[in-house]
């Protein structure tokens, strides 16, 4: 008995002393984005900087020609509402919607064909190859189709703007992005996920994670002058800076061999000269913003799914792929670190789980042996203090964000949902190891998507 409780002693310190310094590395690292946010807010408050609203981008100042492109694989059951839905709500003067298809997925390209007979400005095309191959394959047909008709027409696109099968489009996005490719090659707005009454948690938890991604990385990294990676959907490149990419890249914008195009992209812009912006632009003064919104997977197999192909493309595959940025400064540095922490972050959560349960085990056994347990060394106690205050910290940051943009319902559901999250970026990472491991091992990369479900817009934001 003495021999077990002297082995769960063990294991209970080595494990708390490893999770609590990396706790405690992760949350010195938060703190530090936190007080740039905090300081970019008061300095916006003592300038009295108000966001942009809509009425900033007028109709009548919007002088390109804009090509939305949706890649879209095994997306019958939500491409035509997505589709109808667009072409409603769009209220840009120049504007033309391609949808990208394979020629295996005859029910994709039928939903497609059919909102296609009924308005001009959808252009269905067809991959060279069946599918599933990479979203990024699909992308490059798409952008090889744009070229094409503007060479054709002679009116050249100016933009290309990337959306899913999911989305719900805002209104004034196109003018948004017209009156600000003018001064930057790419724009990125935020990304909302919807609150699925039938997925509270599970799908509740993208709603924590995007108003803390949304809400305060992105705007500081901008703040820094950091490089900034695109979301894949509600942002915008111009059509001359995907010509420099295509050029630099051998011939296509779109990285073929990634998982991650669009983050790659936003990186890739940068390394090439050029500017990106994340903007928040109001619908009126303290109304909602100019955004993307979304269901986001509502099961735990889905969105394991979708966090494995995040972690093998930022931080396995793209850390191989796209390593750190040539003369790059330390801001570029610390946000591309910050990128691919999840990784490493994920043995610390696992571990800090396991130094758990030994306490626990260690406390029952101590209990039924009467004996007491050895006392913690006095600096690891100042550390799991310190981790204490900060978890706290956190955790207020993370319920302020949230109330901001989605009330406080929401904000208080965050709370319980850290676990949540913590419990998909645990199965998404085994998943990732594996899924990388396959490529190592020479194994195609193909597009892992999952299922979805377009809402009803009535209620949201300019319906």
């Amino acid at each position: 008995m003495e021999a077990v409780i002297a082995w769960i002693d063990a294991i209970m310190r080595e494990t708390m002393l490893f999770a609590a310094v990396g706790f405690l590395i992760g949350g010195l690292d938060d703190l530090a984005v936190d007080a740039a946010f905090l300081a970019r807010s008061l300095r916006r408050w003592v300038r009295k900087t108000p966001d942009p609203i809509l009425a900033d981008f007028p109709i009548a100042g919007c002088t390109g020609r804009i090509a939305v492109v949706v890649p879209a694989w095994d997306e019958a059951a939500v491409i035509g509402a997505m589709l109808r839905t667009t072409l409603a709500r769009f209220d840009h003067p120049d504007w033309r919607l391609y949808v990208g298809a394979y020629p295996n997925d005859r029910a994709t390209i039928g939903a497609i064909v059919a909102v296609a007979t009924e308005d001009s400005r959808v252009r269905l095309t067809v991959t060279p190859a069946p599918g599933p191959t990479t979203k990024a394959d699909c992308l490059n047909a798409l952008w090889r189709a744009v070229c094409a008709d503007g060479m054709a027409e002679g009116r050249p696109f100016t933009a290309i703007v990337l959306h899913d099968a999911e989305d719900v489009v805002h209104p004034g996005e196109l003018r948004v992005y017209d009156h600000l490719l003018r001064h930057a090659d790419t724009v990125q707005v935020p990304v909302l996920p919807l609150a699925d009454p039938q997925s509270r948690w599970v799908s509740g938890h993208y709603i924590d994670e995007f108003a803390e991604a949304h809400g305060r990385q992105l705007p500081v990294r901008g703040a820094l002058g950091a490089e900034l990676p695109l979301a894949g959907v509600g942002c915008a490149i111009s059509a001359d800076m995907l010509q420099r990419i295509a050029e630099h890249r051998g011939g296509v914008p779109f990285d073929e061999t990634s998982l991650t195009e669009d983050y790659e992209l936003g990186l890739t812009v940068r390394a090439l000269g050029g500017r990106g912006v994340f903007v928040r632009v109001r619908e009126t003064p303290g109304g909602p913003p100019v955004a993307v919104r979304a269901y986001f997977p509502a099961r735990l197999d889905a969105a394991v799914r979708q966090k494995a192909r995040w972690m093998t493309g930022i931080a396995l595959a793209g850390w191989d792929r796209i390593g750190w940025q040539a003369g790059g400064g330390l801001h570029d540095h610390w946000m591309r670190m910050r990128d691919r922490r999840a990784i490493l972050a994920i043995p610390v959560l696992a571990i800090a789980y396991v130094a758990l349960v030994a306490w626990g085990l260690a406390v029952m056994l101590h209990g039924v042996a009467g004996t007491k347990p050895a006392p913690v060394d006095p600096v690891l106690q100042l550390v799991l203090a310190i981790n204490l205050c900060l978890l706290v910290w956190r955790t207020a940051m993370r319920w302020a964000l949230v109330r901001h943009a989605y009330g406080r319902g929401e904000a208080w559901r965050s709370i319980p949902r850290m676990l949540v999250g913590n419990l998909v970026a645990l199965l998404a990472a085994r998943r990732a190891v594996v899924r990388y491991a396959g490529t190592l091992r020479g194994r195609p990369v193909r597009w892992d998507k999952t299922a979805h479900h377009f809402p009803d817009i009535a209620g949201l934001p300019d319906a």
